[in-house]
């Protein structure tokens, strides 16, 4: 992996991970079209680094109140609404971590083929438009109940499954639940922080210590993905009540379609 490359396939993670568009589609393409290699597993590390330093970053103030919180009833068995929201980010994790950790690589043999990818990009993609249109969008995070989180959480380890976007569909859940959505994009955010963690310290573990590893490729791919992803996060934010879901239905059905275009031309 040359250096061009990796910056093209970090910009790609950056802006994708935390979207609703899914950032397995985008990063299949320039494998498919351009006929690179896929990223090393080193790399795949580098890039999602990036992506939790982004997401850490832009959402500090709040993890603060958080952790502090949580270690405040740890100590004292006292309560508050962020001890509330703390429990429930730990708890939403546990249905992925534990799908992940039983399915992952089932999954990575038999489900990562282009077919796949385009399917579940449009599906989920129609799934997501129809929870922002019939969604309330009245409900706030401090009103999130724990049978909700439990079925945001159950709907995040869906994201196994190449081409259905993290981020999509736990956004589609909070929304189909009646959150709003700022909240539904906040919440799913927040939800990232573990779940990219224990995905990191995994795939990191896998690394043999006999592996050649290009370090110039990947402090590209973490400083890359950290900014795009931190400004791609901060934008969405800014505008997600403005431009709604609709933008991002639309892109992939068109990213999927073009997945089956590439699929049946080869």
């Amino acid at each position: 992996m040359d250096n061009y490359q990796a910056a093209l396939l970090a910009i790609i993670q950056g802006v994708t991970e935390f979207l609703p568009v899914s950032s397995s589609g985008h990063l299949l393409l320039p494998t498919q079209i351009l006929g690179w290699d896929d990223q090393t597993l080193a790399f795949d590390v580098a890039v999602h680094g990036g992506s939790l330093i982004a997401v850490i970053f832009f959402l500090r103030n709040e993890l603060k109140k958080l952790i502090a919180a949580w270690c405040k009833t740890i100590s004292t068995g006292s309560s508050s609404e962020d001890t509330k929201l703390a429990w429930q980010l730990i708890l939403a994790s546990f249905p992925a971590a534990i799908c992940g950790w039983a399915f992952a690589s089932v999954i990575e043999r038999n489900l990562r083929d282009i077919l796949v990818l385009a399917s579940t990009t449009i599906f989920f993609g129609l799934i997501l438009g129809l929870a922002d249109f019939k969604g309330t969008k009245n409900k706030v995070l401090k009103e999130m109940t724990w049978y909700h989180t439990t079925l945001i959480g159950l709907s995040q380890a869906l994201a196994l499954i190449p081409g259905t976007s993290r981020s999509g569909i736990t956004i589609t859940s909070a929304l189909a639940l009646g959150y709003s959505r700022e909240d539904a994009a906040r919440f799913s955010f927040l939800m990232s922080i573990p779940i990219i963690t224990m995905s990191v310290l995994y795939k990191a573990s896998q690394l043999g210590t006999n592996d050649s590893i290009d370090f110039i490729p990947l402090g590209i791919g973490i400083i890359v993905s950290a900014v795009t992803a931190y400004f791609c996060i901060r934008s969405f934010m800014l505008f997600v009540t403005k431009i709604g879901m609709l933008p991002f239905v639309i892109y992939r059905i068109l990213l999927g379609s073009a997945l089956f275009c590439v699929a049946y031309s080869q």
